[in-house]
């Protein structure tokens, strides 16, 4: 077996110069080192590879037979390590994440725009999904992290808080609940309800909310999809509650009004298995997470700081 490449440069160098003085100069190495880094070589290969003559040094038919393998191998084995060495600075390679569709129609596209910004050779997939199926994605490996709600503790992930996602009431424009600075769920439920179905996050949390209160809830339409939720608020069939972020870029066309409630707000956390090491390109997206996460807290005390001092 050929355990050093530095073997393999030593032939090739001399292979190219034809003469063992300027190969050692060449390579640093004193002559006496060069003739044994050939001599190991030619033991582990089991053939000559060099002949002398008053010449000079001249490749053997062996010589000439292995210098195109030997001079591949060492260029792949250059690409490698170079390859190696940017994966371990987190500068390129593939990052799989599962997460909430709120999460993805939300805050997300924009924090992975502004990580790919500073990491262009990292490339990013996404796939948007219930919370069950991000603890299940993460679970199985099929992703590299989460970014979803976690009722309960579990023993197989940790979960790392990222940021608050409010509940809110959507409603058609110029309906009564409207016109109110904030709204209960008796009151959303008395309007009939839009939600998204029994599997999703969102309607679990709205389910507890009601089991708490004691409120037998009227749901006149369920939906897989936000964007179905809000199709029928648009056309009057109800109120939905949903995620703040759900209303996306344009809420031209319906009303958001506030969720009375002190229970309305969901954790959204990045989970991870805790028996998996991270590639250095999804640690760096996860640092720019947990970053943004930091800078949206001073923002969010800050701009409550100035709504105290207009008061």
């Amino acid at each position: 077996m050929i355990h050093e490449f530095r073997h393999i440069r030593a032939f090739l160098k001399i292979a190219e110069t034809r003469n063992f003085t300027r190969a050692a100069t060449d390579l640093h190495v004193s002559q006496s080192a060069l003739t044994v880094q050939v001599q190991q070589l030619e033991e582990s290969l089991g053939v000559r590879l060099f002949d002398r003559n008053k010449r000079g040094v001249m490749l053997t038919a062996a010589g000439k037979d292995v210098f195109g393998p030997l001079q591949r191998l060492l260029h792949d084995a250059r690409n490698i390590v170079e390859h190696a060495r940017d994966l371990s600075s987190g500068s390129t390679g593939f990052v799989s994440i599962a997460a909430l569709p709120t999460v993805c129609a939300g805050p997300l596209p924009g924090l992975v725009r502004s990580f790919l910004e500073s990491h262009p050779g990292i490339r990013v997939q996404i796939s948007d999904v219930i919370a069950e199926r991000v603890r299940e994605a993460v679970l199985k490996r099929e992703v590299d992290f989460g970014i979803g709600t976690l009722h309960g503790r579990d023993a197989e992930l940790r979960a790392t808080p990222l940021f608050q996602d409010r509940l809110v009431v959507f409603t058609p424009k110029r309906h009564p609940l409207s016109e109110k600075r904030t709204v209960t769920l008796r009151e959303a439920s008395a309007n009939g309800l839009i939600l998204p179905g029994r599997a999703s996050s969102v309607r679990k949390a709205v389910d507890a909310i009601a089991h708490r209160e004691r409120l037998l809830l009227d749901v006149r339409y369920e939906t897989n999809f936000m964007p179905t939720a809000l199709a029928f608020v648009r056309a009057n069939l109800g109120v939905a509650i949903l995620p703040e972020t759900a209303a996306g870029s344009d809420a031209s066309d319906f009303m958001i009004v506030p969720f009375n409630n002190r229970s309305s707000n969901r954790q959204i956390e990045l989970l991870q298995r805790r028996d998996a090491t991270l590639s250095p390109a999804s640690e760096s997206l996860v640092r720019h997470l947990l970053h943004e996460r930091h800078v949206r807290k001073r923002e969010g005390r800050s701009a409550a700081s100035a709504r105290a001092r207009r008061k």
